[in-house]
């Protein structure tokens, strides 16, 4: 037997070779039995040999060897010995030994913890994801495992597609640790059939280039805590009997609305109603009777008004409804009408004949009221007042509608000539554009902005487009005001890209009215405005309703799908505002869907509608929709969006709508922040 030096210096220690020792004849005594019983089957074979063996020292510490030897022949084929290396094994029998450590260590975890490769095979799963997710071994070795697939989907579905996205980062950037991971709420539905909220962590390894290797998600089941919190909050802010919402959740929505009132120029009514004969039915028949009658016309008072309307209960016998975006008295005596009509008439009751009514009063926002009040004290007063006109309601006879405010709207006179001033606004460059940012939910990057078109009146002073769009459109001036806009913006987009200002993916979201797109010019004048600003079609981002989608109009489903074709992207604006539909969205040829406020108001609130949003996140992701949320005031919002998935946001606690100048001024600070 011959050795090297570096040999003897890993194995024997430096000291010489002795003549028929083995290799391993410094092991400990249980790694030398082993070794001794290992060569025995492989030299009487003739065949190559491995093997690991501990060294222990004088002062106690261990070092592991990895010995092979290859078989030796002559000519003949005749085995004539063995030649191999050695090589310090320690740090590879260490990281295995951690390994093992772990992965023991997981499997006593209640959470799931899964692994998977950039094209979504599991690597790695641990006792608690065969519990919580219904994985097994098999899902190691069948990349068509549907258990394994269906959690991918879910996550792919729920999470920003951001975090996820497997393609190299823009040059000149790099991923930073908020990049590769986040956290936030998946829903999933378990082996057993439940569905289940999971609060997931998952961590993307990416390479330098910031091409995605693999990523790791841990989830824990947080379905009982979540419903536990959410009923908890549903007590707190909901009246027993009726499962209306109660005084305190009535004035903060109305705080809110009045609040998003006083950036788009719009307003709310409050009407109060109030029973004319409860007192008599508790006296006379019961409590329970009058419990049974108020459940009856809590019905049927939400039955009457629109869906997107808010009743609650505040008090005994009565009532409030909150109408948001409501601006015209006219509109708001019709609702009352209606409600009256719902209330008034015979009623049976466990036998017995009653006859109901109610008295409603009715307060309007007004623009001073928004001006000189916070939203909190707004929607106090507003309620005040709203109580203040039913108690004169019941003093002229109940059984009617008052209006608290003497002030009327303006009349035709009025309307026309402000639809006359509004041809020569154009020309008379009263009209300007004003731009609110859209930033990434994950990431805070600017990501685009919304364009409004703002009308500076020489005496009325600044109009907003629900005053003005409605004559535009009766009067033909919606095409020449459309053009302006999306001109302006097309102009402004490129300066910023060229002053570094924005990025090149920079987006620009422009209302489209459904008479423009019944225009047969209205796509090639667009598309002419694009050329001309030099900037691609695909940053142009067109927000359309649903109703206007749901139109069987051929000229605006023409005009969408040449829009479509050339590049510029649709966008389903105030999605949930009224009659929308998941199933719609799947006939709906758009590349974004916007969350109506109404569905962002009560995100941490009432965890009631956080599945609903959940599951309208989930489905725009699975149909390739990327989701923007609307009207964000709150930073509780911002985090719930987060947490579901919502890819963009918008609002008032992001920014308001500002002039050209002030925006750039705005997101130049806050690169400047975040450099």
């Amino acid at each position: 037997m011959a050795a090297n030096d570096a040999f003897r210096s890993l194995v024997l220690g430096g000291a010489p070779l002795v003549a028929g020792s083995a290799p391993w004849v410094n092991a400990a005594p249980a790694e030398r039995a082993a070794a001794e019983q290992a060569w025995a089957t492989t030299s009487v074979g003739g065949v190559p040999f491995s093997h690991e063996f501990r060294l222990l020292a004088d002062d106690g510490t261990q070092r592991w060897v990895a010995l092979h030897l290859e078989p030796v022949r002559d000519a003949t084929g005749a085995l004539t010995g063995y030649v191999g290396t050695a090589h310090d094994y320690t740090d590879v029998v260490s990281r295995r030994t951690l390994s093992e450590q772990l992965v023991g260590l997981l499997d006593v975890s209640s959470d799931a913890v899964l692994v998977f490769d950039r094209a979504g095979q599991l690597l790695f799963f641990n006792d608690g994801a065969k519990q919580l997710v219904g994985v097994s071994d098999a899902s190691l070795h069948d990349a068509t495992d549907t258990v394994a697939d269906t959690f991918l989907r879910a996550i792919r579905d729920q999470v920003p597609r951001e975090v996820l996205n497997a393609s190299a980062l823009p040059s000149g950037t790099s991923s930073s640790p908020a990049d590769n991971k986040w956290e936030g709420e998946l829903g999933f539905r378990s082996p057993d059939g439940i569905m289940r909220t999971l609060a997931l962590t998952l961590q993307v390894v990416r390479d330098a280039s910031g091409v995605v290797q693999h990523f790791s998600a841990i989830a824990r089941d947080i379905t009982e805590t979540k419903q536990l919190q959410d009923e908890l909050i549903r007590q707190a802010t909901h009246d027993a009997l009726t499962g209306l919402p109660n005084r305190v959740l009535f004035l903060r929505k109305l705080a809110e609305a009045l609040d998003r009132n006083r950036t788009i120029k719009s307003g709310s009514a409050v009407l109060f109603v109030d029973l004319d004969r409860l007192k008599m039915v508790n006296d006379t028949i019961g409590h329970g009777v009058g419990d049974v009658l108020l459940s009856n016309i809590a019905k049927r008072l939400v039955n009457a008004t629109r869906p997107s309307d808010i009743v609650a209960r505040i008090g005994g016998d009565e009532f409030v409804i909150l109408c948001d975006g409501v601006t015209d008295e006219h509109v708001a005596h019709d609702i009352a009408e209606r409600i009256l009509h719902a209330v008034t008439g015979q009623m049976v009751l466990q036998g017995t004949e009653i006859y109901t009514s109610a008295s409603v009063g009715i307060a309007m926002s007004t623009a001073q009221m928004l001006e000189e009040l916070s939203p909190a004290d707004a929607a106090q007063a507003l309620l005040n007042n709203a109580d203040t006109a039913m108690y004169r309601a019941k003093q002229r006879g109940r059984a009617r509608a008052e209006m608290y405010s003497e002030a009327m709207r303006a009349d035709a006179r009025e309307r026309l000539a402000l639809s006359n001033a509004l041809e020569r606004a154009l020309a008379a460059g009263q009209m300007r554009v004003v731009y609110q940012p859209i930033i990434s939910a994950h990431s805070g990057r600017a990501a685009g902005v919304e364009v409004y078109l703002r009308w500076d009146h020489p005496e009325r002073g600044e109009i907003t487009p629900p005053t003005f769009v409605p004559l535009a459109e009766e009067s033909g001036m919606i095409g020449p005001l459309g053009d302006f806009v999306i001109g302006r913006a097309c102009a402004d987009l490129r300066h910023w890209i060229d002053s570094d200002v924005v990025e090149r993916s920079f987006a620009l979201h422009v209302n489209i009215s459904p008479k423009q797109l019944t225009d047969a010019t209205f796509v090639e004048r667009t598309l002419s405005a694009v050329r001309d600003a030099g900037i691609e079609p695909m940053q142009i981002v067109f927000e359309v309703t649903e109703s206007t989608m749901l139109d069987d109009n051929p000229g605006i489903l023409r005009s969408i799908t040449a829009l479509k074709r050339a590049g510029i992207r649709i966008a389903i604006d105030d999605f949930g505002s009224g009659f929308s539909s998941l199933s719609s969205l799947r006939h709906f040829p758009a590349d974004v869907l916007k969350l109506d406020g109404s569905l962002v108001r009560d995100l941490g609130q009432q965890g009631h509608d956080d599945p609903i949003t959940r599951s309208i996140i989930q489905l725009a992701h699975s149909l390739g929709m990327t989701v923007v949320a609307e009207w964000v005031s709150t930073e509780e919002q911002s985090k719930r969006l987060r947490v579901l998935g919502c890819d963009y946001l918008q609002g008032n606690r992001i920014g308001e709508a500002v002039r050209p100048e002030e925006f750039v001024r705005g997101i130049s600070r806050v690169q400047k922040n975040n450099s």
